[in-house]
């Protein structure tokens, strides 16, 4: 059996929070959850022996070649691509791409 789409009139109605003298519609509730925004530079594999040889100064390579745009995702699910760049002093990331919504998780 198909589910049926819900219609504005399917929405519940806004919601008060008359102790705070606020109104918020479920949309704005939504906008307000809070998510996890990861970059991922780069993967690769190791023994665990490798591992523990490593000392301050081990460059360890990763799979994705240098300039290749970094995969940014939300809260676990691939959502764009982007480039670092710095923003007073700290590293930030400007988009490049958007990936479609049935690309792989990580």
């Amino acid at each position: 059996m198909a589910a049926a789409l819900a219609t504005d009139s399917d929405l519940p109605a806004p919601m008060a929070l008359p102790e705070m003298g606020l109104v918020a519609s479920a949309h704005d509730v939504i906008l307000d959850i809070t998510v996890e925004l990861s970059l991922e530079v780069g993967r690769t594999t190791s023994n665990v022996g490798a591992l523990l040889a490593m000392n301050v100064g081990t460059v360890i390579e990763l799979d994705r070649p240098a300039g290749e745009p970094l995969d940014v995702y939300v809260n676990g699910r691939l959502v764009a691509h982007g480039e670092v760049v710095m923003v007073n002093e700290r590293y930030g990331v400007r988009f490049t791409d958007s990936v479609s919504t049935n690309r792989s998780r990580r």
